[in-house]
Protein backbone atom coordinates (compact mmCIF):
# COMPACT_ATOMS: atom_id res chain seq x y z
CA UNK A 1 0.00 0.00 0.00
CA UNK A 2 1.58 3.33 -1.06
CA UNK A 3 -0.31 6.25 0.58
CA UNK A 4 0.44 10.12 0.31
CA UNK A 5 -0.12 12.20 3.41
CA UNK A 6 -0.38 16.35 3.56
CA UNK A 7 -0.20 17.51 6.78
CA UNK A 8 -2.13 20.74 6.55
CA UNK A 9 -1.16 23.36 9.00
CA UNK A 10 -2.11 27.54 9.43
CA UNK A 11 1.83 28.30 9.69
CA UNK A 12 3.28 30.93 12.16
CA UNK A 13 6.87 31.43 12.60
CA UNK A 14 6.55 29.94 16.44
CA UNK A 15 4.60 26.76 14.37
CA UNK A 16 7.50 26.00 11.83
CA UNK A 17 9.68 24.08 14.51
CA UNK A 18 7.29 22.31 14.70
CA UNK A 19 6.26 21.17 11.22
CA UNK A 20 10.12 20.44 10.88
CA UNK A 21 9.89 18.12 14.00
CA UNK A 22 6.44 16.57 12.61
CA UNK A 23 8.62 15.55 9.15
CA UNK A 24 11.48 14.18 10.71
CA UNK A 25 9.55 12.12 13.48
CA UNK A 26 8.21 10.48 9.99
CA UNK A 27 11.72 9.73 8.67
CA UNK A 28 12.76 8.16 12.40
CA UNK A 29 9.53 6.00 12.11
CA UNK A 30 9.94 4.86 8.62
CA UNK A 31 13.74 4.21 9.53
CA UNK A 32 13.14 2.37 12.54
CA UNK A 33 11.11 -0.78 13.10
CA UNK A 34 10.23 0.57 16.97
CA UNK A 35 10.22 3.86 17.86
CA UNK A 36 9.74 5.07 21.69
CA UNK A 37 8.69 8.36 22.80
CA UNK A 38 11.75 8.62 25.29
CA UNK A 39 14.33 8.52 21.25
CA UNK A 40 11.79 10.66 19.74
CA UNK A 41 11.97 13.14 22.55
CA UNK A 42 15.66 12.93 23.41
CA UNK A 43 16.33 13.69 19.63
CA UNK A 44 14.19 16.74 19.40
CA UNK A 45 14.98 18.33 23.20
CA UNK A 46 11.42 18.48 23.83
CA UNK A 47 9.10 16.71 26.84
CA UNK A 48 7.71 13.07 26.26
CA UNK A 49 4.07 14.59 26.13
CA UNK A 50 5.43 16.78 23.44
CA UNK A 51 5.37 13.65 21.06
CA UNK A 52 2.17 12.21 22.28
CA UNK A 53 0.94 15.37 20.96
CA UNK A 54 2.98 15.39 17.90
CA UNK A 55 1.92 11.51 17.51
CA UNK A 56 -1.79 12.19 17.35
CA UNK A 57 -1.53 15.43 15.00
CA UNK A 58 0.02 12.79 12.26
CA UNK A 59 -2.58 10.01 13.19
CA UNK A 60 -5.47 12.65 12.38
CA UNK A 61 -3.35 13.77 9.57
CA UNK A 62 -3.80 10.01 7.90
CA UNK A 63 -0.63 8.32 9.33
CA UNK A 64 -1.40 5.17 10.45
CA UNK A 65 1.06 4.76 12.87
CA UNK A 66 0.55 1.58 15.52
CA UNK A 67 1.10 1.55 19.11
CA UNK A 68 2.80 -1.38 21.09
CA UNK A 69 1.86 -1.10 24.41
CA UNK A 70 5.37 -0.54 26.72
CA UNK A 71 7.36 -0.87 23.69
CA UNK A 72 7.12 2.50 21.19
CA UNK A 73 5.30 3.09 18.08
CA UNK A 74 6.09 1.67 14.33
CA UNK A 75 4.19 2.68 10.93
CA UNK A 76 1.27 0.22 9.73
CA UNK A 77 3.23 -2.38 7.47
CA UNK A 78 3.18 -1.64 3.50
CA UNK A 79 2.58 2.09 4.55
CA UNK A 80 5.06 4.25 2.43
CA UNK A 81 5.64 7.87 1.81
CA UNK A 82 6.93 9.37 -1.09
CA UNK A 83 10.89 9.93 -1.65
CA UNK A 84 12.84 12.11 0.86
CA UNK A 85 14.66 15.31 -0.59
CA UNK A 86 18.28 15.57 0.84
CA UNK A 87 19.59 18.44 1.99
CA UNK A 88 22.72 19.50 0.45
CA UNK A 89 24.69 18.98 3.42
CA UNK A 90 22.91 15.39 3.67
CA UNK A 91 24.07 14.90 0.09
CA UNK A 92 27.53 15.74 0.53
CA UNK A 93 27.67 13.33 3.79
CA UNK A 94 26.13 10.63 1.40
CA UNK A 95 29.19 11.10 -1.37
CA UNK A 96 31.39 11.47 1.66
CA UNK A 97 30.39 8.13 3.29
CA UNK A 98 30.65 6.81 -0.78
CA UNK A 99 34.31 7.64 -1.17
CA UNK A 100 35.57 6.23 2.02
CA UNK A 101 33.29 3.18 1.55
CA UNK A 102 34.85 2.24 -2.11
CA UNK A 103 37.76 2.24 -0.38
CA UNK A 104 37.19 -0.70 1.68
CA UNK A 105 38.67 -4.21 1.08
CA UNK A 106 35.27 -6.64 1.24
CA UNK A 107 34.17 -6.53 -2.29
CA UNK A 108 30.59 -7.92 -1.10
CA UNK A 109 30.16 -4.38 1.20
CA UNK A 110 31.52 -2.31 -1.88
CA UNK A 111 28.44 -4.08 -4.10
CA UNK A 112 25.64 -3.77 -2.23
CA UNK A 113 26.83 -0.13 -0.99
CA UNK A 114 27.16 1.13 -4.73
CA UNK A 115 23.47 -0.13 -5.62
CA UNK A 116 22.04 1.58 -2.22
CA UNK A 117 23.44 4.78 -3.32
CA UNK A 118 22.44 4.81 -6.67
CA UNK A 119 18.95 4.30 -5.53
CA UNK A 120 19.61 7.44 -2.92
CA UNK A 121 21.10 9.34 -5.71
CA UNK A 122 17.86 9.41 -7.82
CA UNK A 123 15.62 11.31 -5.92
CA UNK A 124 18.33 14.22 -5.59
CA UNK A 125 17.37 17.12 -6.90
CA UNK A 126 18.88 18.27 -10.32
CA UNK A 127 21.41 20.99 -8.96
CA UNK A 128 22.26 18.50 -6.22
CA UNK A 129 23.22 15.62 -8.48
CA UNK A 130 25.38 18.08 -10.02
CA UNK A 131 26.82 18.79 -7.34
CA UNK A 132 27.00 15.50 -5.53
CA UNK A 133 29.70 13.96 -9.17
CA UNK A 134 31.31 17.38 -8.36
CA UNK A 135 32.55 16.56 -4.85
CA UNK A 136 32.64 12.92 -5.99
CA UNK A 137 35.86 13.84 -7.73
CA UNK A 138 37.07 15.95 -5.47
CA UNK A 139 37.26 13.25 -2.70
CA UNK A 140 40.32 10.73 -1.73
CA UNK A 141 40.86 8.62 1.08
CA UNK A 142 44.60 7.39 0.79
CA UNK A 143 44.46 4.04 2.80
CA UNK A 144 44.39 1.28 0.94
CA UNK A 145 46.38 2.88 -2.27
CA UNK A 146 46.26 -0.24 -4.24
CA UNK A 147 42.27 -0.42 -3.26
CA UNK A 148 43.06 -4.43 -2.64
CA UNK A 149 40.15 -6.48 -1.84
CA UNK A 150 40.80 -8.99 0.79
CA UNK A 151 37.58 -10.39 1.36
CA UNK A 152 33.69 -11.20 0.47
CA UNK A 153 31.67 -11.91 3.36
CA UNK A 154 30.86 -9.26 5.16
CA UNK A 155 27.21 -8.55 3.75
CA UNK A 156 26.10 -12.73 4.25
CA UNK A 157 27.99 -12.04 7.79
CA UNK A 158 26.40 -9.02 8.79
CA UNK A 159 22.56 -11.43 7.58
CA UNK A 160 23.87 -13.78 9.66
CA UNK A 161 23.70 -11.51 12.69
CA UNK A 162 21.18 -9.68 12.32
CA UNK A 163 19.31 -13.32 11.84
CA UNK A 164 21.25 -15.44 14.38
CA UNK A 165 22.50 -18.21 11.91
CA UNK A 166 24.91 -20.62 12.85
CA UNK A 167 27.82 -20.47 10.62
CA UNK A 168 30.54 -22.48 9.75
CA UNK A 169 34.21 -21.62 8.44
CA UNK A 170 37.28 -22.88 7.52
CA UNK A 171 39.52 -20.42 9.54
CA UNK A 172 43.80 -19.82 8.74
CA UNK A 173 44.77 -17.83 12.25
CA UNK A 174 47.76 -15.79 12.63
CA UNK A 175 49.63 -18.45 14.35
CA UNK A 176 49.59 -20.14 10.90
CA UNK A 177 46.96 -22.51 12.04
CA UNK A 178 43.96 -23.69 9.56
CA UNK A 179 41.10 -25.17 11.50
CA UNK A 180 37.24 -25.54 10.99
CA UNK A 181 35.26 -23.68 13.28
CA UNK A 182 31.09 -23.06 14.52
CA UNK A 183 30.28 -19.84 15.49
CA UNK A 184 27.87 -17.75 16.14
CA UNK A 185 28.49 -14.27 14.32
CA UNK A 186 27.82 -11.52 17.32
CA UNK A 187 29.07 -8.09 15.96
CA UNK A 188 31.42 -6.62 13.27
CA UNK A 189 33.87 -3.82 13.70
CA UNK A 190 36.47 -2.52 11.66
CA UNK A 191 40.46 -1.14 12.34
CA UNK A 192 43.30 -1.06 10.71
CA UNK A 193 41.84 -1.54 7.08
CA UNK A 194 40.68 -5.05 8.49
CA UNK A 195 36.83 -6.39 9.21
CA UNK A 196 36.86 -8.53 12.33
CA UNK A 197 34.15 -10.34 13.44
CA UNK A 198 33.56 -11.20 17.06
CA UNK A 199 31.63 -14.47 17.13
CA UNK A 200 30.71 -16.99 19.97
CA UNK A 201 33.39 -20.30 18.98
CA UNK A 202 31.57 -23.43 19.73
CA UNK A 203 35.58 -25.06 19.76
CA UNK A 204 36.78 -22.49 22.32
CA UNK A 205 33.95 -21.86 24.17
CA UNK A 206 34.12 -18.70 24.70
CA UNK A 207 34.39 -15.22 22.09
CA UNK A 208 36.75 -14.92 19.30
CA UNK A 209 37.16 -12.15 17.13
CA UNK A 210 38.13 -13.80 13.44
CA UNK A 211 40.07 -11.51 11.10
CA UNK A 212 37.36 -11.63 7.93
CA UNK A 213 39.96 -11.72 5.27
CA UNK A 214 41.71 -15.28 7.12
CA UNK A 215 38.61 -17.24 6.69
CA UNK A 216 39.01 -19.18 3.92
CA UNK A 217 35.44 -21.12 3.67
CA UNK A 218 32.09 -19.74 4.89
CA UNK A 219 28.79 -21.32 5.08
CA UNK A 220 25.42 -19.92 6.95
CA UNK A 221 23.37 -22.69 8.36
CA UNK A 222 20.06 -23.00 8.58
CA UNK A 223 20.49 -23.53 12.69
CA UNK A 224 20.05 -20.39 14.18
CA UNK A 225 20.94 -19.62 18.19
CA UNK A 226 20.14 -18.06 21.30
CA UNK A 227 20.85 -14.18 20.91
CA UNK A 228 23.50 -13.45 23.00
CA UNK A 229 22.17 -10.63 26.49
CA UNK A 230 24.64 -8.32 26.23
CA UNK A 231 25.61 -5.17 24.18
CA UNK A 232 28.75 -4.47 22.22
CA UNK A 233 29.99 -2.18 24.44
CA UNK A 234 29.36 -4.76 27.36
CA UNK A 235 31.34 -7.06 25.03
CA UNK A 236 34.59 -4.44 25.34
CA UNK A 237 34.18 -3.58 28.67
CA UNK A 238 34.49 -7.56 29.42
CA UNK A 239 37.68 -7.28 27.10
CA UNK A 240 38.84 -4.92 28.84
CA UNK A 241 38.98 -6.41 32.00
CA UNK A 242 40.15 -9.77 30.89
CA UNK A 243 43.09 -7.63 29.70
CA UNK A 244 43.96 -6.36 33.22
CA UNK A 245 44.03 -9.21 34.77
CA UNK A 246 45.60 -12.16 32.48
CA UNK A 247 48.65 -11.57 29.77
CA UNK A 248 47.50 -10.40 25.69
CA UNK A 249 46.11 -13.30 24.41
CA UNK A 250 46.79 -13.40 20.24
CA UNK A 251 43.72 -12.83 18.06
CA UNK A 252 42.50 -16.11 16.31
Amino acid sequence: MIAKVVIVLKMTNKEKPRLSRLTSILTQLQSKRLLTAKEMAEKHGVSIRTVYRDIRTLEKSGVPIVTEEGRGYTLMQGFNLPPIMFSESEANALITAEQLILKNKDESFIEHYKSAITKIKSVLKYGQKDKAHLLSQRIVFRNNLENEKTSTYLMPLQSAITNFNLIKITYHSLQNELSERSIEPFALYSTQDNWLLIAFCRLRKDFRAFRIDRIHKLSVQNQHFEPHPMTLQEYFEQCRQKSQNTPDIPMS
